[in-house]
């Protein structure tokens, strides 16, 4: 008998899509990134699930609103994951 899908071997679009703690390797969702404000350019590091307002340490723009989970940026702010 074989079945419809490989359970040992699955595809890396099925892993993205299943829960961090039932992939075949467990990983977290949240990672650490670097916000450019957009008024004045300056860079600065952000978790992606921050729980507070963060403003820029410059100009006092607000760059990001907590929303629960994934913390939502705001317009013309621009960012890149730090590597691991």
């Amino acid at each position: 008998m074989t079945l419809a899908e490989d359970i040992l071997n699955p595809s890396a679009a099925k892993q993205a899509q299943s829960h961090k703690l039932k992939r075949v390797v467990q990983s977290p969702d949240s990672f650490y990134m670097d916000v450019k404000c957009a008024g004045c350019h300056t860079i600065t590091p952000l978790f992606s699930h921050a729980d507070t307002v963060v403003n820029c340490q410059k100009c006092f723009a607000v760059l990001s609103q907590p929303t629960g989970g994934l913390a939502k940026l705001s317009e013309g702010v621009s960012f890149r994951k730090k590597a691991t």
